[in-house]
C-alpha cells in the first residue's frame, strides 16, 4: 500500500468537503432562502424550490456518472475524471459571488452544476479506494477520509461564520460580502487541496485510444452489461436495494436540516453554528465507527447509526426550540460520517475487483436516482400541508425499509461471490 498515495487520497476528502459543509449543509440553503428567494411569496416555498433544486441536480448526475465510470474502468482515466468534475464543482462555486436578490434560478442552475461537479467526481474517488487500500484496512481508511473532511469542511465553515456574522473581525462592512467571500473560499479551498491526489495517484492506461464518440458507445455498452452483470451477485444486489433507502434519508437531512431549520423559525448564526457543532463532533466520533466496525461488524456499526437517524428525525419533527437544533445537530454528528463510511466499505468488499470504477457508478446512478426521491417527497409534502414538519417525518420510512433490508444481506457470502467472479 503506497501510504502517501493514500493520505493524497484521504486529503480529497479534506478539500471536497467544503462543497458539503458551506455550499449543500450551511451557507447556501439560508442565503437561497434569504437572498436569491426573497421574491418568492414565503419561505416554505423556497424550502420546497430548494429541495426541488436537490432532485434535479441528482437527475443528472445519475444521467452522467454509470457511463463515465464505465469508460474509466477501460480506460484507466479515473484520476482525469475527477479532475474534471473537480473543477467543474469549483467553478460554480466561485460564480456564486454573482448571484442577487431574487435570482433564485441562477443560484439553482449554479447549485446543480456544483452538485455535478461533486457527486460526479465521488464516483471516481470514492473507486480509487479499491486500488489505493487492501480489504482489511478500507474500514479504517474510509472512515479516516470522511474524518478528514469533517476537518476540513469544518474548519473552513468555522472560518466563513466568521466572515459572516462578525465582518468587522476581517475589516469587512456588514452586508453579504463575508458571504460571497465564503463562496469563493469553498472554490481556492477544493482546488488547492486537491491537488496532493492529483500529483500523487495516477491513472493505470490501458493504452487504448479511441474517439469521444467511440468512448461513449463503450460506456453505454458497459452500462447495459452492468445492469445485467449485478443479478450474478444476489447479496451485492440485496444491500443496493438497502442502501438505497437509507442513503436517500441521510442525505435528505443532510441538505434539507438548515433550510428546513430556518422555515420553522431559528435564527441564521445558530444554524449555522449548530452545523460546526456537527462536523467537529463527527471528527472523533466517526473514527471511533471505524473501530465499532472492526469490532463488532460493519453490519451492527450500520445498524446502531441509521437506528439514531430513526429517532433523530422523529425529535425533528417535535423541534421547535433553539437548543433542540444544537442537540439534534450534535447527534447527527456522532452518526453521520460513520454510517457513509461503513457503507461505502462494506460496497468496496462486494464488487468486483476488476470493475470497481463500473460498480461504484452504478451505486451513484442508482443512489442518485433514488436521492431524487428523498427532497422531491420532502417538498411536495410541505406544499401539499404547508409545513415541512411532515415531510422530515416521511424519512422515517427510509430507515425503518433500509435496515429491514439490510438485516437480509450476508455479507460474507457476498465477499465471496465477489471473490469468485474475479477467479
Amino acid at each position: 500500500m503506497d501510504r502517501r498515495a493514500v493520505r493524497a487520497w484521504v486529503m480529497y476528502d479534506w478539500a471536497n468537503s467544503a462543497f458539503a459543509t458551506t455550499m449543500m449543509a450551511a451557507v447556501l440553503p439560508i442565503f437561497y432562502s434569504d437572498v436569491a428567494a426573497s421574491t418568492l411569496p414565503n419561505e416554505q416555498m423556497a424550502t420546497s424550490y430548494w429541495g426541488l433544486t436537490q432532485s434535479i441536480a441528482m437527475l443528472i448526475v445519475a444521467l452522467l456518472t454509470p457511463v463515465l465510470g464505465a469508460v474509466a474502468d477501460y480506460t484507466g482515466y479515473k484520476v482525469r475524471f475527477l479532475r474534471v468534475f473537480t473543477y467543474l464543482g469549483v467553478l460554480s462555486s466561485f460564480c456564486f459571488i454573482f448571484v442577487g436578490n431574487g435570482d433564485y434560478l441562477l443560484a439553482s442552475l449554479l447549485f446543480i452544476f456544483g452538485t455535478i461537479g461533486f457527486s460526479g467526481g465521488n464516483a471516481f474517488y470514492d473507486s480509487l479506494l479499491n486500488d489505493l487500500v487492501e480489504p482489511e484496512k478500507r474500514d479504517y481508511v474510509s472512515s479516516k477520509g470522511y474524518a478528514f473532511g469533517y476537518i476540513g469542511g469544518g474548519l473552513l465553515l468555522v472560518v466563513n461564520l466568521l466572515l459572516i456574522q462578525n465582518p468587522g473581525l476581517f475589516g469587512l462592512p456588514k452586508g453579504l460580502l463575508g458571504t460571497y467571500i465564503s463562496f469563493a473560499s469553498v472554490a481556492v479551498w477544493w482546488f488547492l487541496f486537491s491537488l496532493p491526489l492529483f500529483r500523487r495517484v495516477k491513472d493505470k492506461k490501458n493504452g487504448t485510444q479511441h474517439s469521444i464518440v467511440q468512448y461513449a458507445a463503450i460506456g453505454f455498452s458497459r452500462l447495459g452489461n452492468t445492469f445485467k452483470r449485478i443479478t450474478r451477485y444476489p447479496e451485492l444486489l440485496k444491500y443496493l436495494i438497502a442502501y438505497w433507502f437509507f442513503n436517500d434519508g441521510i442525505s435528505t437531512i443532510i441538505t434539507m436540516a438548515t433550510i428546513y431549520g430556518k422555515e420553522i423559525g431559528l435564527g441564521t448564526k445558530d444554524l449555522i453554528a449548530a452545523l460546526v457543532i456537527t462536523q467537529f463532533v463527527g471528527i472523533p466520533f466517526t473514527i471511533l465507527f471505524g473501530k465499532i466496525a472492526e469490532r463488532l461488524g460493519s453490519k451492527q456499526s450500520l445498524y446502531i447509526s441509521l437506528a439514531v437517524y430513526i429517532l433523530i428525525v422523529i425529535f425533528g419533527f417535535f423541534m421547535t426550540e433553539t437548543w433542540q437544533f444544537y442537540a439534534l445537530a450534535f447527534v447527527v454528528g456522532m452518526v453521520q460520517g460513520g454510517s457513509q463510511a461503513i457503507a461505502r466499505s462494506i460496497y468496496s468488499r462486494l464488487v468486483p475487483k476488476d470493475r470497481p470504477a463500473e460498480f461504484f457508478g452504478f451505486l451513484s446512478v442508482s443512489s442518485k436516482f433514488s436521492a431524487i426521491v428523498g427532497p422531491f417527497i420532502f417538498s411536495i409534502v410541505g406544499l401539499m400541508t404547508g409545513s415541512s414538519r411532515y415531510g422530515i417525518l416521511a424519512l422515517v420510512l427510509f430507515f425503518a425499509v433500509g435496515i429491514g433490508l439490510l438485516a437480509k444481506v450476508d455479507l460474507r457470502k457476498g465477499a465471496a461471490e465477489a471473490e469468485a467472479a474475479n477467479g
